[in-house]
């Protein structure tokens, strides 16, 4: 007599149950990760990622490299532009003429403005927070009587920043970059701390 189909479903299932029990037993045993289980970080909020492809998280999981070197570059410019205009201007830097108002303080407060009507937590208390990496790299090159003792050359920091800007596109966009723009990448950031005296 021929078995069931529900029959076979349910066996295939207990298989790979067995299995994967299994492998976690050699795991623990071996203090090893064979990688065959995708591991979720602990406290992650995407509580609906499964149901996303799986090719879909794998290009996310690899991109999320290049997001992360994006994310401490242009924290660490803004820390780096902010900590020298306050020993520069005192506290009130961000209100000084050292920040062009028309190109940067009013396109920053229309952003922070944006986010408190909207209604969702404003990301910051310090404006410098809201600009763009275009206007960190302004805020270098406007004010280079000051940055000049960290830089090596202006013309180069801004060659580089424009690299990175353009870079930083589709990383910010979530699309997908190639080794060759990955390999750029990691070239302009080097070339980036090169640049520091």
């Amino acid at each position: 007599m021929p078995s069931r189909p529900d029959a076979l479903i349910r066996a295939f299932g207990m298989t790979g149950l067995q299995i994967a029990a299994s492998m976690r037993k050699i795991e623990r045993k071996h203090g090893i990760d064979l990688g065959w289980s995708p591991q979720i970080p602990p406290g992650r909020k995407a509580t609906e990622y499964e149901q996303f492809e799986a090719s879909l998280r794998a290009e996310a999981a690899r991109m999320s490299e290049f997001y992360e070197v994006f994310y401490c570059l242009e924290n660490s410019i803004r820390s780096l532009v902010s900590d020298i205009l306050f020993d520069e201007e005192g506290a009130d830097w961000w209100v000084s003429a050292r920040v062009d108002e028309k190109r940067i303080r009013e396109p920053v407060t229309a952003r922070r403005r944006k986010e408190v009507d909207s209604g969702i937590t404003p990301r910051s208390d310090k404006l410098i927070d809201y600009t763009t990496f275009g206007e960190l790299s302004q805020l270098i090159t406007d004010n280079w009587d000051v940055f000049e003792a960290v830089f090596n050359s202006k013309t180069a920091v801004s060659n580089v920043s424009n690299q990175l800007n353009l870079l930083r596109g589709p990383i910010a966009h979530c699309n997908p970059t190639d080794e060759l723009e990955q390999d750029r990448l990691n070239l302009a950031v080097r070339s980036w701390f090169r640049l520091m005296s």
